[in-house]
């Protein structure tokens, strides 16, 4: 490939610096060339027929849901146990939690150990993953059809008899406390924490989700047990297989592995509620002294995954920052390379949502990049999006929905999303049409509602000598806070006694 590549330039290069005799091109001819290259993208082509197969859903006697989704053609099966319950069952002081237990459930189980069960799945040409996000707790694997029993048999001695061994514990706590400590000493990682706080307060989706260095270290091995044997249950599982598997074959495996699985005399506990009071103001300014540059990050809540404009929130945070087209990368990184790159994402959950936007840039530029991300925001909603501009942000979300849709596992997952927050199943293959059907009106009034700047909270981490004068003098309610002396488990981040005045 390489090859043919330089080969193919070569011939380009030549073709363009030579005539046929080998006399340099007239400067005319090259102007002309250049003037009849195209200077605007091709429009749109075709919206794709997405085709998915209805999924099938089922109910063992225990509780467990069973989904499956049979695609002929090649002999490959995703199995995914997902739970209903996540990173918002963390308890007070303990953010991480449930990521902790996910990722100890394949280090041993049923006489295993994190070698032997790794070596199983190998065996099986496939691998365990395991973790935990807002609302889900899932652990998967891959494999060829002939060998989708004895996958469902690990799975469920994995899922159902963790060792949660003292040893494996310590190690995944120092893995876990190193990986934060690298994470946030990123500008735009500390940023976005704090912004989801600010937007979240005391809910359960404000603290990490990964946990805080502080947190990780203080989960003892009880408070594992506890949390699986309160949340780990058939009633509160969904049994996904996708791929080369009927229906029927689906229900007889699931039964052999998981009819045995009883469910507890005790109810299931209430989920806390997501959103609550913040103690942040709307803009908090944190010195990271020394950092090369600032991370910028802007938050507002978000309605939730049941909520009925869901499409018309996907197209509008397509337009806002889906993708390097999208009209935040466009002014702050291609227009003024003030950023390597500018994005926003939308994060609907059970009964909050959040959406988010961040870019990285020099520590003097923050302000002008705090100022064009609330100006797109406020033209998001006070403005009409093009035809051409909304016909390109809906084609690149229909299609990356349908490159997720290629594989098993990326089935698996966008099944496990609508089973866990109670949608329609059969909307999976309804999702072009759903886009396609938003207008440039309902993405104005989504934004509108949504987006407004007085319920923005900003976030700036970054070597504040060289922008919180400036930011301070343009939002004299910015709160300046010293990196090192926060407390990342707290809602308020730290005694405000404690803040720069």
């Amino acid at each position: 490939m390489k090859r043919s590549t330089k080969a193919l330039c070569l011939a380009v290069f030549t073709a363009v610096m030579t005539t046929a005799g080998g006399a340099p091109v007239a400067p005319a001819a090259t102007a002309a060339a250049s003037d009849a290259f195209p200077d605007t993208p091709p429009a749109p082509g075709p919206v794709p027929k997405l085709t998915v197969p209805t999924p099938f859903a089922q109910t063992l006697a225990n509780g467990l849901q069973l989904i499956s989704v049979q695609r002929t053609g090649l002999p490959l099966v995703t199995a995914q146990l997902v739970l209903r319950s996540g990173g918002e069952m963390d308890p007070p002081r303990l953010a991480g939690l449930a990521d902790l237990t996910a990722n100890l459930l394949t280090r041993g189980a049923a006489g295993r150990t994190a070698p032997q069960i790794a070596a199983s799945a190998e065996a099986l040409g496939g691998s365990l993953t395991a973790a935990a996000g807002w609302d889900e707790s899932a652990l998967g694997i891959t494999v060829t059809t002939p060998r989708l029993p004895q996958a469902l048999d690990l799975l469920a001695d994995v899922v159902r008899r963790p060792a949660f061994s003292a040893a494996e514990l310590k190690r995944a706590q120092t893995e876990a406390i190193d990986d934060l400590r690298l994470m946030l000493s990123r500008p735009t990682a500390l940023a976005s924490l704090v912004a989801t706080r600010g937007v979240f307060g005391d809910g359960a989706y404000g603290h990490s989700r990964n946990g805080t260095p502080a947190s990780i270290a203080r989960i003892t091995r009880s408070d594992v047990q506890q949390l699986h044997r309160t949340l780990y249950r058939p009633d509160n599982a969904i049994l996904i297989l996708t791929g080369d598997i009927a229906p029927d074959r689906a229900r007889q495996l699931a039964q052999a592995s998981f009819g045995d699985w009883r469910k507890p005399a005790a109810p299931l506990p209430v989920k806390p509620a997501g959103e609550a009071a913040s103690r942040l103001p709307a803009i908090v300014l944190i010195d990271q002294h020394g950092a090369g540059q600032a991370g910028v990050v802007v938050a507002h809540a978000a309605p939730s995954r049941s909520d009925a404009g869901y499409y018309v929130g996907m197209v509008a945070n397509a337009v806002l920052g889906g993708s390097y087209s999208a009209r935040l990368n466009e002014e702050i990184r291609i227009k003024r390379g003030l950023s390597y790159g500018a994005s926003s994402r939308l994060e609907p959950m059970s009964d909050a949502g959040l959406w988010l936007a961040a870019a990285q840039t020099r520590n003097p530029s923050a302000p002008q990049v705090v100022d064009l991300m609330l100006g797109q925001f406020t033209r998001l909603g006070h403005s009409r999006v093009s035809g051409p501009e909304l016909a390109a942000r809906k084609a690149t979300l229909i299609g990356n929905y349908g490159r997720r849709l290629e594989t098993t596992d990326g089935l698996a997952a966008q099944v496990a999303e609508l089973a866990i927050y109670g949608i329609d199943l059969r909307q999976i293959g309804d999702y072009a049409e759903r886009v396609q059907a938003v207008t440039p009106k309902q993405v104005e009034a989504y934004a509108r509602k949504h987006l407004d700047v007085d319920d923005s909270k900003v976030v700036v981490v970054g070597d504040a000598t060289q922008f919180a004068a400036a930011l301070r003098k343009a939002h004299p309610q910015a709160r300046l806070l010293e990196a090192k002396a926060l407390d990342l488990d707290s809602p308020g981040l730290l005694p405000a006694a404690t803040a720069k005045k």
